[in-house]
C-alpha cells in the first residue's frame, strides 16, 4: 500500500470509484458517454488529488485542487441526469451525492488548510 493510501480523500474517493459499477449497470447502450464520464472523471479526480498531494508549488497545488472540485460538480451532474432518466434511484443519487459533498467539503479544508501554512 502506498503511504498516500492513509489520505482520507483518496480513500472516500477510491471508495466512490469501486462503488460506481454497482451503479451503472443499468445504464443502457445509448448513455454509455454518461456511463464512461463518470468512471473517467472519477479516475481524474483521484489522479489530481495524488498530484496535488505531492506538489510543492502552492499555485499549483491549488490548480488540482480546483480541478478536483470542478469534476466532482461534473460527477454530480452525471448523477442527476442518471436520476432524471431514471438509470439509478433516488436514494442511490442522494447516496452519492452525499458522498461527493463529503469529498468537496474535505478538498475545501484541504485547501484552507495549505493556504494558512503559506500565510
Amino acid at each position: 500500500m502506498f503511504s498516500s493510501d492513509k489520505f482520507l480523500i483518496v480513500k472516500y474517493m477510491k471508495q466512490f470509484i469501486l462503488s460506481l459499477d454497482e451503479i451503472v449497470i443499468n445504464y443502457p447502450n445509448k448513455e454509455m458517454v454518461v456511463k464512461n464520464r463518470l468512471h473517467s472523471d472519477s479516475l481524474d479526480i483521484l489522479e489530481f488529488i495524488y498530484q496535488a498531494n505531492i506538489e510543492d508549488n502552492p499555485e499549483n497545488r491549488k490548480y488540482y485542487q480546483n480541478k478536483i472540485l470542478s469534476k466532482i460538480s461534473m460527477l454530480d451532474f452525471y448523477l442527476e441526469k442518471s436520476y432524471k432518466k431514471k438509470y439509478i434511484s433516488e436514494k442511490m443519487c442522494q447516496k452519492k451525492s452525499n458522498e461527493l459533498i463529503k469529498i468537496s467539503k474535505m478538498v475545501y479544508q484541504w485547501k484552507s488548510a495549505k493556504q494558512q501554512d503559506i500565510s
